[in-house]
């Protein structure tokens, strides 16, 4: 029999989230803990999150999980940003920021992510790395806990703890828009307000004409003061017959929105995960998809950046059948054939209609993939390794960009979101070139004119004639570039308010309808 491991005892010389104080394990003894290493840009990471919520709330007299957030890119090793990741995906245990990968290696981790179990006498009972696994703990949880009360070493009792909601609520009448989407025949902005669960429907000057959806997180269709999205993400537009299609991340789904009807109904996705990776495919309402994130129509499909899977899928809109389109399954970059080329977490797309363009967020990089004459996939610019990151301007694979997220192709150019840089920078989709248009590489907010701007974690976009419109994610707003001279300004909406603040539902004037 091997002896058991004592659990070594986290620093309580580092920053602490969503707790008054450090935790001592030895001052936890009694409970079950689980640590949970993770970092906020990996999509594994975040699959694991509800998960953690159920056992929480299932075990919260015995169980106690501490996130343990150990840095893949630069970005993600400040302060601010873990934070703001906390606030996002509303995380409400104690977050330790694991400085240097000190507790990482103390427990010996290897991946993201990682729950490491100690039990009520904090010896480590056995880690787990990897998503899908909330069954296997929960059994777990439970045995250990009958073991422990049977030899009465036990001491359970709910923990009371500040978290940053608390201590800084979020009063923005956004929040973490993640998408944006410009409407040039209806001369309209659509904006995935993703913290707030919902969709904003407003004028190019921000005249908000309709919000859809409750605010609240769920998987409702019906009318647009009924429906519930989970975390909706990227958007596309069919404004010859007015419907919006929408990326509703968290609850893996593809919703379709009749702008003239008003109504919303899910089109594709079961609402649960897939965990199945290789390319696949079936009717679109019995094909569980895998956190969906941008979309892009070409002719009658929608082309989908499903980053949990790490492929670009397709939907034939005639035949509601979903499959893959493109890539393995596995979390690489490769290029090649369809069948042959693998991606990281896409998590942006736009097209020129001969290839579509993606957003490689884990590697970094900007892919071409044929939509036309069987052209492989390519790498257009960027390191194409999943630790090959930066800030380089340049040309092809001397380029770094740092978890791009967003890419929109207007005037022959690829304009990019590089949102771990805070930047805003120009790619000639031909060569490969890149430079750096906005932002000076620190996350603020600041309007301006050219790189003197500054956003935070910008990572949507959307072009129509002149002018750029910027989902600037953490600062929890759009902004607007003017194309010909480089000025940025921020969009204002009157009347627009978070949810809680506008029950019952906000319903100003009818939403109109482009003319086409």
């Amino acid at each position: 029999m091997s002896p058991r491991v004592r659990s070594p005892e986290l620093p309580q010389n580092r920053i602490w989230f969503n707790t008054d104080h450090p935790l001592f394990l030895k001052d936890l003894r009694g409970r079950v803990v689980i640590l949970d290493f993770w970092t906020y840009c990996c999509i594994n990471c975040l699959h694991i999150l509800p998960d953690l919520k159920y056992l929480e709330q299932k075990y919260k007299d015995s169980l106690t999980v501490i996130g343990v957030h150990s840095a893949k890119f630069d970005n993600e090793k400040e302060a601010e940003s873990i934070r703001q990741a906390i606030l996002r995906y509303d995380i409400e245990h104690p977050v330790l920021v694991d400085t240097d990968f000190n507790v990482w290696q103390q427990y010996a981790v290897r991946a993201w992510p990682t729950l490491v179990v100690i039990d009520p006498q904090g010896y480590v009972i056995g880690s787990v790395a990897g998503e899908g696994n909330r069954e296997a703990l929960d059994e777990l949880i439970s045995q250990i806990i009958d073991e422990h009360h049977k030899k009465g070493t036990t001491n359970f009792q709910e923990l009371s703890l500040t978290l940053e909601k608390q201590r800084q609520p979020l009063t923005t009448p956004l929040a973490f828009p993640g998408k944006v989407l410009a409407d040039e025949a209806g001369q309209r902005l659509f904006i995935a307000d993703s913290g707030h669960h919902r969709l904003v429907v407003s004028s190019l000057s921000g005249e908000v004409q309709y919000v859809i959806g409750t605010g609240k997180s769920g998987l409702t269709d019906g009318s647009f003061s009924e429906a519930q999205f989970f975390a909706p993400q990227g958007m596309a537009l069919d404004a010859k017959n007015q419907q919006l299609y929408v990326a509703d991340t968290e609850n893996h789904c593809i919703r379709q929105i009749d702008l003239k009807a008003q109504q919303v109904k899910t089109i594709a996705g079961t609402g649960e995960q897939s965990h199945q990776i290789r390319p696949h495919g079936g009717v679109a309402l019995e094909t569980s998809l895998n956190s969906p994130w941008d979309l892009a129509k070409v002719d009658n499909r929608l082309l989908i950046a499903m980053a949990g899977s790490h492929q670009i899928w397709e939907m034939q809109l005639e035949t509601s059948r979903v499959s893959t389109y493109a890539g393995t399954g596995a979390e690489a970059c490769i290029d090649g054939t369809l069948a042959e080329a693998a991606f990281a977490q896409p998590s942006g797309l736009t097209t020129d209609g001969r290839e579509l363009y993606v957003a490689d967020s884990e590697v970094s990089s900007i892919r071409g993939v044929g939509i036309v004459d069987n052209r492989p996939v390519r790498t257009v610019c960027g390191s194409g390794e999943l630790f090959g990151f930066g800030d380089v301007d340049g040309e092809g694979l001397e380029v770094r960009l740092q978890h791009c997220l967003g890419v929109e192709y207007t005037e022959d150019c690829l304009w990019v979101a590089d949102s771990y840089n805070h930047k805003i920078k120009r790619v000639d989709p031909r060569t490969g070139s890149c430079q750096t248009v906005l932002g000076d590489g620190t996350a603020g907010y600041q309007d301006g004119q050219g790189t003197a701007t500054r956003f935070s974690e910008p990572s949507g976009l959307s072009a129509i004639a002149n002018h750029l419109y910027i989902a600037d994610t953490n600062n929890h707003v759009i902004r607007h570039l003017d194309l010909g001279t480089l000025q940025v300004t921020t969009l204002q909406f009157p009347g627009l308010c978070t949810p809680d603040a506008c029950l019952p539902a906000f319903t100003p004037s009818p939403l109109p309808s482009s003319q086409d």
